[in-house]
């Protein structure tokens, strides 16, 4: 499969989590079938901001609940805005309740 393609369907996932809920690179990619390219699904949130319809990026963050992606928005301070608009806690630069948070996409779309 080529990397574009991979992106897309990364993108595609990314659109179908809930407001309020987060997820993290490593679910996404397990959830696709590679479960080693967490990594690679970083990179496609990377350039997400330039891909129509829009992709809520900000709901991604490590599986630790970190928001390791934050520094690819327009300002530092953005992705925890976004997710605070939602509702979401955050604190220093961490979900609070993250588990609790936490969308899993082979669960929530059925695999």
């Amino acid at each position: 499969m080529a990397e574009k393609d991979f992106f897309q369907m990364v993108y595609q996932v990314v659109r179908l989590i809930p407001k309020g809920r987060v997820t993290s690179y490593g679910a996404i990619a397990a959830y696709l079938g590679a479960k080693k390219s967490s990594r690679l699904v970083g990179y496609a949130m990377n350039g997400a901001h330039r891909v129509k319809p829009k992709v809520p990026a900000h709901r991604v963050v490590n599986r630790n609940g970190l928001l390791t992606g934050k520094h690819h928005f327009d300002t530092p301070f953005q992705m925890q805005e976004l997710l605070e608009k939602e509702k979401i806690k955050v604190k220093d630069d961490k979900i609070e309740g993250f588990t609790k948070l936490f969308w899993d996409p082979t669960k929530e779309l059925g695999l």
